[in-house]
């Protein structure tokens, strides 16, 4: 993981059918560096970005992607290559030790994070995170259990913890 960010034309990508839509897989030759919903509120687009169908990382990407929407897989094992701040980059890094079928509050990530005070600081750096699903974000939730923002929107983290934990 590293903090720069790449030049836009060496970022390679795919557009995936899924079972929430389109997702846009995006890699660098270090990983993969983005999974985005149409709509994703902080998606800028992949205009300038290279197509790449047959890029390993990518067709990788969406085969474990497919089977854990089937229900057939529960941990990815794709590199990746997770773009932010060194603060992001350690949010991040925690939210993949969220095991699947759990869910855990903001307040309790953050302090997994080291940072017990910075709940909101902990949360906008969650809903930063440019690999959904891969990097489990969704399973983060409110401290009463209820869901609190997403940037695939509501309806999308309701469904992957339904298909997680049956909520």
């Amino acid at each position: 993981m590293r903090e720069s960010t790449p030049s836009d034309a060496a970022i390679q990508y795919i557009i995936h059918p899924s079972a929430l839509g389109a997702l846009v897989l995006a890699t660098t030759s270090r990983g993969l560096c983005g999974i985005y919903f149409e709509q994703h509120k902080y998606f800028g687009g992949h205009n300038a970005w290279q197509h790449n169908p047959a890029h390993p990382t990518l067709t990788a990407a969406a085969r474990q992607l497919d089977a854990y929407f089937a229900g057939t897989l529960t941990r990815f094992d794709v590199p990746l290559d997770l773009l932010g701040t060194p603060f992001q980059r350690s949010v991040w890094q925690q939210l993949m030790a969220i095991e699947f079928g759990e869910t855990v509050s903001y307040g309790t990530h953050a302090a997994r994070v080291g940072k017990p005070q910075a709940v909101r600081a902990v949360g906008t750096a969650i809903g930063r995170n440019p690999v959904s699903i891969i990097v489990p974000c969704h399973r983060v939730v409110g401290k009463d259990g209820g869901l609190n923002g997403y940037a695939g929107g509501l309806d999308r983290k309701r469904f992957l913890l339904a298909l997680e934990v049956g909520r």
